[in-house]
């Protein structure tokens, strides 16, 4: 007997219904959606309650490396991603045996903030069990309840990764409490970090240009390493971060509407004396879920405050906490915007072409186009 034969217009409705299932949809930033899958590559399926989102929508979470787009050009022309205590990740375990008791700004690992396309990272390095360790605490002493990891964990996830990535660059920022002789250098030294080391003694100083990403990738000088100790650039090589970079003020007496101070240790964000700016944005107190506002709306505005404040320039390096959290493209719509404007003239790095670089150009003193997404896909300003 024969096997029934189903309408036509059965067949064709469950060929669509498992094409449905079998093909995710690519929904863009902004557009709705209730899972991962409904989202294109590079996005996730997020929700951002302070800025008063109601629904679930596509959420940023990739980064485009603005060498792949304009390379080979200075190392200071371009602005990075850099994640605020990037070892500090929310449900870490605890390798003490203690219940931690601080702070969380993260909440991936690095490995996977670097795959993300973070490259910088900030580091709080302490003497701790004979060792040196990562620890979010105070009065530069680390304890059993606020110490995350040794040191050497972290520093062998950026090893891995510069070593299967040979052509990236990671900058890393100690906030140093180390006092242990030689310490850093021999924590380093433990995670074969030392072979991408940049040298101090090709560090441009007195404001003069860096080389160029394709010469420091050539020369396999791919780590750059600043440390908050100035006794360490003598007793260890390790840059000491303000003779090479100005900063902005961290936390909460940063963040001022309409202004940019320079933290205390820093030159005037104005100086040309150093030809880094590294531009922090996070409160004191990190809050997970007031994140996705801060990276979408905040932010914005104080790039702007801060491009006045350095008399027009460009920051190199933005932290943030919780960098993948937005309500669309965040600090990453942000990076975009200054490298497409800075590095070809176009409003994102994505509208620039390979060849086509006029680096440094400036836009009537600002940086237009930062202003925060509006539920929908980044586009084109002008």
């Amino acid at each position: 007997m024969a096997a029934p034969r189903l309408p036509s217009s059965l067949l064709l409705s469950l060929h669509v219904a498992l094409l449905l299932l079998a093909v995710p949809c690519s929904c863009q930033v902004g557009d709705s959606c209730s899972a991962a899958r409904d989202c294109g590559v590079g996005l996730y399926c997020g929700n951002c309650a302070a800025a008063g989102r109601t629904q679930p929508s596509c959420i940023r979470d990739l980064a485009i490396q603005p060498t792949s787009v304009v390379r080979g050009l200075p190392f200071n022309r371009y602005t990075w991603l850099v994640t605020h205590n990037s070892f500090s990740i929310l449900g870490e375990p605890s390798r003490t045996g203690v219940e931690r008791v601080t702070f969380y700004n993260q909440e991936d690992s690095v490995t996977n903030q670097l795959r993300n396309g973070v490259r910088g990272l900030m580091l709080d390095m302490y003497d701790f069990n004979d060792d040196i360790w990562l620890c979010h605490s105070l009065q530069g002493q680390c304890y059993n309840f606020t110490a995350f990891e040794p040191a050497v964990d972290t520093l062998k996830e950026v090893e891995a990764f510069l070593s299967e990535n040979p052509t990236e660059i990671v900058t890393i920022f100690i906030e140093d409490y180390v006092r242990s002789p030689m310490g850093l250098s021999k924590v380093f030294t433990a995670a074969d970090l030392m072979k991408y080391w940049y040298p101090i003694s090709e560090m441009p100083t007195n404001g003069k240009e860096w080389p160029s990403v394709t010469d420091m990738v050539a020369k396999n000088r791919r780590l750059l390493v600043f440390t908050s100790d100035p006794s360490k650039q003598a007793s260890e090589g390790i840059a000491y971060q303000w003779s090479y970079l100005v900063e902005n003020e961290s936390g909460d007496p940063g963040i001022v509407p309409g202004a940019c101070p320079n933290r205390k240790e820093s030159q005037p964000l104005n100086s040309r004396s150093a030809s880094l700016f590294l531009q922090n944005y996070f409160p004191t107190m990190p809050v997970e879920n007031e994140a996705c506002k801060e990276n979408s709306v905040g932010l914005p505005q104080m790039v702007q405050a801060c491009y006045a404040a350095a008399g027009n320039r460009i920051p190199n390096f933005i932290a943030v906490n919780f960098y993948m959290r937005s309500d669309g493209g965040g600090v990453f719509d942000v990076q975009d915007r200054i490298n497409g404007l800075t590095l070809c003239g176009c409003n994102t790095i994505a509208a620039c072409q390979l060849g086509h670089q006029r680096a440094l150009a400036r836009t009537s003193g600002h940086l237009i186009g930062l202003a925060p997404p509006h539920h929908r896909r980044p586009s084109p300003p002008l």
